[in-house]
């Protein structure tokens, strides 16, 4: 049994065969998941676990060289924006429908309980060397 960090088989998994530049999606319990992409689901009920505690677990195991989320998050979901704003790797704006057809060639989508607009991000693979 592992002693620390992620204990979901699954996000471990997938985790463990990121290679440079390649994404995952941390998303709401609203954003479609394109046909063929895994779908990671966390949900146990609305607003649980929260986007915001599912995606610093992922970032406490992942090397983040950049984060896409939908632009509209600035004005609908301000809290969101700032605290993902605070993280140590840029964010990219893009349109939300943009963000939709760029998670087709995710890894993974993990999904989650939240229920806040917007709060979707795409996470690109850094490298630790």
């Amino acid at each position: 049994m592992k002693k620390q960090g992620i204990l979901n088989r699954d996000i471990s998994s997938v985790l463990a065969k990121l290679g440079h530049t390649d994404q995952i999606v941390i998303a709401d319990c609203g954003l479609p998941i394109p046909e063929g992409v895994p779908c990671i689901d966390l949900s146990l009920e609305l607003g649980d676990p929260t986007f915001l505690r599912t995606l610093n677990v992922v970032l406490a195991d992942m090397e983040v060289e950049k984060g896409i989320v939908a632009k509209e998050i600035k004005l609908e979901n301000t809290d969101i924006c700032e605290t993902i704003q605070q993280y140590e790797f840029p964010i990219d704006f893009v349109d939300h429908e943009v963000l939709k057809k760029q998670c087709r060639s995710a890894k993974a989508v993990i999904r989650t309980g939240e229920m806040t607009p917007y709060a979707n991000i795409i996470l690109q693979a850094g490298v630790i060397f």
